[in-house]
């Protein structure tokens, strides 16, 4: 629950590398849950009359890798928060050569290939076994909105696509990501799972929008993916990534239409 005076958030922004600070007016809050602490406070703030609650994914000096983050805190700390719907901008490699560094995609299927993250909240008592169904990982609504948002904004998106999510915080051998390309898979990431499903167990709408911010080490003929590139590029296309970001906030329905949050689909309280 949030602090007395505190007014709930309806969006909630996932903000991962490269991404430490979103809103600038904000009221910071410590959200306590019953899987332990979120990666950082909770960012509050208003975004045209919305209501948004930021959360650095790293935390805001980067110091949590992929593979340590308390994703189920994360996620129910934001629903606690009062969201319904969250947006989860992200860096990933191109595993296809036409999806260099600068492009915009907005995925409709994920492929986890991560072990030993925690990815559910039914995991067993005194929760119930629950087998949530997740078929389309990511909600048609918010990814409408992002789409189109984008397509105004001249940054052409690629309407759909493959994320996969691997362990990290190394990348990908050669190998492995010419093995992901040759499966028609779009672009390659660390994080992402477990977020859309637990965000899909606890009735929110999940929307991913990636920035590609290298060719991953299969596809380019270079040394191979760096740290440093990674935040390079995202670093230059960061203030147009918010503001299209804060667009897609305004634009993202007051009223859910989609079957994210289904009423007759059992929720872990």
């Amino acid at each position: 629950m949030l602090p007395e005076g505190v007014a709930p958030a309806e969006i909630g922004v996932i903000g991962g590398s490269g991404f430490y600070a979103f809103l600038d007016d904000v009221t910071e809050v410590r959200v306590d849950t019953p899987y332990g602490a979120p990666s950082d406070s909770l960012f509050i703030g208003e975004i045209s009359g919305r209501r948004v609650a930021f959360l650095p994914r790293h935390g805001r000096d980067h110091a949590i890798p992929p593979h340590r983050i308390n994703y189920r805190a994360n996620l129910w700390a934001l629903r606690a928060a009062g969201v319904t719907q969250v947006l989860a901008p992200c860096a990933t490699g191109g595993l296809q050569a036409e999806l260099g560094p600068g492009t915009l995609v907005v995925p409709d299927q994920m492929v986890d290939r991560t072990s030993g993250r925690v990815q559910t909240y039914f995991d067993g008592l005194p929760a119930p076994v629950v087998h949530t169904s997740f078929a389309d990982p990511y909600c048609p609504s918010g990814r409408e909105v992002a789409v189109s948002t984008a397509r105004a904004a001249d940054w052409d998106p690629v309407d759909g696509g493959t994320l996969v999510v691997i362990e990290g915080p190394r990348f990908s051998t050669r190998a492995e990501s010419r093995w992901y390309g040759a499966q028609g898979w779009s672009i390659v990431g660390m994080t992402g799972h477990p977020e859309a499903v637990l965000a899909r167990e606890l009735g929110l709408c999940f929307t991913a929008i990636a920035l590609v911010t290298d060719l991953d080490a299969g596809v380019e003929a270079g040394e191979g993916v760096t740290h440093a590139e990674v935040l390079e590029v995202f670093a230059k296309n960061v203030g147009r990534l918010r503001t299209l970001l804060f667009d897609v906030v305004t634009a993202m329905p007051v009223t859910r239409t989609c079957a994210c949050g289904a009423d007759d689909v059992p929720r872990p309280e």
